[in-house]
């Protein structure tokens, strides 16, 4: 009989990670569904048991800008079960506001989780994913090509990421190790909810940025009415896991795809600048 695969994936309580851990157990993968806090599992669990799934996920704690979890948890996957073929990195956090209204603290926030987070857990896990040729899958998002607007620290993060993995891919494939990244659009999930926005507050606190931000928070709003569902946003994960050797980018959507293919054409920026700049108006 053939030894199930093994994925290990980060920030899975909710939303797209949550959704991707009941679908790469579904595909019949070992599934250590990672989280930093492990009291909010509840939700994961019982997906697992309404697919049928609970006795392939095992939840574990880890936290990607501790290094100290990220090693245990590791040691631990490899202790049970002998081996790493593949981590999803998708643990992230987002934050909105300009950087005159912010601190320089707020973007080094947004960094360790969402850049340095990913840097360190990839760095943990490559020893095991070359010795299993395995993958290196990251969630980053279509703010990872196109820089959007009350979104600069986030953005900033996601370009580093997608830089990072960028360089790391051609070097990695040489040890037998693919990496891509999935680029997912508006998603319905807690992801938003989650950053606990009080709107008014923001508006008030945001001085001659109050109307372009008032502008932004309507036109996101209405575009995460269109959202993609979680399990949507999973479906490309499952693919790059599963499937021949994937490409390094990787769209959730058709929209998504256009988004980006936008960025990807201007070259000197002014396409992007019109769209963008559309939404704070």
């Amino acid at each position: 009989m053939t030894t199930p695969k093994t994925v290990l994936l980060t920030g899975t309580s909710s939303g797209i990670g949550l959704a991707a851990a009941v679908a790469t157990a579904r595909a019949g993968w070992t599934t250590i569904a990672t989280m930093r806090d492990t009291t909010k599992a509840e939700s994961l669990l019982r997906a697992a048991a309404e697919h049928g799934v609970a006795d392939r996920i095992q939840v574990k704690r880890l936290d990607v800008v501790d290094h100290a979890t990220i090693a245990a948890c590791l040691d631990e996957v490899i202790a049970e079960h002998g081996h790493l073929d593949a981590l999803v990195n998708n643990a992230g956090a987002a934050q909105v506001g300009t950087i005159e209204q912010g601190s320089v603290d707020d973007v080094r926030t947004a960094m360790e989780v969402n850049f340095f987070g990913v840097v360190a857990t990839t760095r943990a896990a490559l020893p095991h994913l070359r010795a299993s040729r395995g993958r290196v899958i990251t969630v980053t998002s279509v703010g990872g090509v196109v820089g959007q607007p009350f979104n600069e620290a986030y953005c900033a993060a996601k370009f580093a990421v997608e830089g990072f993995m960028e360089s790391l891919a051609p070097v990695a494939a040489t040890v037998g190790v693919d990496v891509a990244v999935i680029e997912p659009g508006a998603v319905a999930s807690e992801f938003v909810a989650n950053l606990g926005l009080d709107v008014d507050a923001l508006l008030t606190a945001a001085g001659p940025y109050a109307p372009a931000l008032q502008a932004y928070i309507a036109r996101t709003q209405q575009s995460f009415g269109n959202a993609q569902t979680p399990a949507e946003a999973a479906a490309p994960i499952v693919e790059a896991l599963t499937g021949d050797r994937p490409a390094f980018r990787i769209q959730t959507s058709a929209w998504a795809r256009e988004f980006v293919g936008t960025k990807l054409a201007d070259c000197d920026g002014s396409a992007v600048q019109a769209l963008t700049g559309a939404w704070v108006r």
